[in-house]
């Protein structure tokens, strides 16, 4: 699938670690899959992780899953090695842990060699004041907020609302809209509260996030639900762009809609639902 239209409503991490867990995602109905060798791997496990993880992206199975492996931080013993083994390990990105600013970039890709795309994870304050020049790099394909750590350098608190979150979740996913890349919402950690995930999801999704970052499989189907567009949407947007198809063909510039005007900016907005629609179609019947 064209990487640039791919939608990433429910991205889940799985510890490089564990075969098991390796093997049930690729059954999956999930967006997007990053190979977690940092956090969720202890440091005895590090070597043998990235054999596992090297083995089970091999063997393939994954379907049209974007498949991103997050490195261990390159000022580690391990992250060399890690960029190094998965360079053309099948991996669709790199995700790279704590990203201060767009320096922080080059030593993976000097070590990357191919034009393989890098994403950052925003979780740092200087990430997020950097968070614009991190987005013009060349090779930054995408975001993902880690919200768990920004908060803990931020030294705010937790609330249903994220009221203290807003102002980096925001300034973060400016930076990515200007610069037309990806842009993940970070993890719910209450795994078992649905009706909070749901919030969470409801929350990024109406600030603009293309979808959200999950640690359990139970979270998928509501990220999945959340970040799509709905049946109402869809046959809404077909109802505008048919309308100012009509009104174009009579030689006027605007159209109306449920007593709402339609311009041009609308009719792109709606083109856009509707190809995230089918982009989704797509993926779900390649999985």
């Amino acid at each position: 699938m064209d990487q640039s239209r791919r939608p990433y409503r429910s991205v889940l991490y799985i510890p490089g670690s564990k075969p098991r867990a390796l093997d049930k995602a690729r059954g999956l109905p999930v967006d997007a899959i990053i190979f977690d060798l940092e956090d969720a791997v202890s440091p005895d496990e590090k070597e043998n992780a990235r054999g596992v993880l090297a083995e089970a992206l091999a063997q393939g199975g994954f379907g049209q899953r974007a498949k991103i492996v997050r490195i261990n931080g390159l000022d580690t013993e391990w992250g060399k090695a890690d960029a190094a083994a998965f360079a053309g390990a099948g991996a669709d990105a790199i995700l790279l842990p704590k990203v201060n600013n767009a320096l922080d970039i080059k030593p993976l890709t000097d070590v990357l060699g191919v034009d393989l795309p890098v994403w950052a994870m925003i979780e740092t304050p200087r990430g997020v004041m950097n968070a614009m020049e991190i987005a013009a790099h060349h090779r930054v394909a995408g975001f993902v907020l880690g919200t768990n750590d920004l908060a803990k350098e931020l030294n705010c608190r937790f609330r249903p609302d994220r009221l203290p979150l807003l102002a980096s979740l925001q300034f973060s996913l400016l930076a990515a809209r200007a610069q037309g890349i990806v842009c993940v919402d970070g993890v719910y950690n209450a795994f078992k509260d649905e009706a909070g995930l749901r919030a969470e999801c409801e929350q990024g999704r109406d600030l603009g996030f293309d979808g959200k970052t999950l640690i359990h499989p139970a979270q998928i189907d509501i990220a999945n639900a959340a970040f799509a567009p709905s049946e109402d949407e869809v046959a809404l947007a077909e109802r505008q762009i048919a309308a100012f198809e009509e009104a174009e063909r009579e030689g006027q510039g605007v159209a109306v809609v449920d007593g709402r005007i339609v311009e041009n900016l609308h009719v792109a907005t709606a083109r856009a639902t509707l190809a995230k629609a089918q982009a989704i179609a797509a993926l779900e019947g390649g999985q």
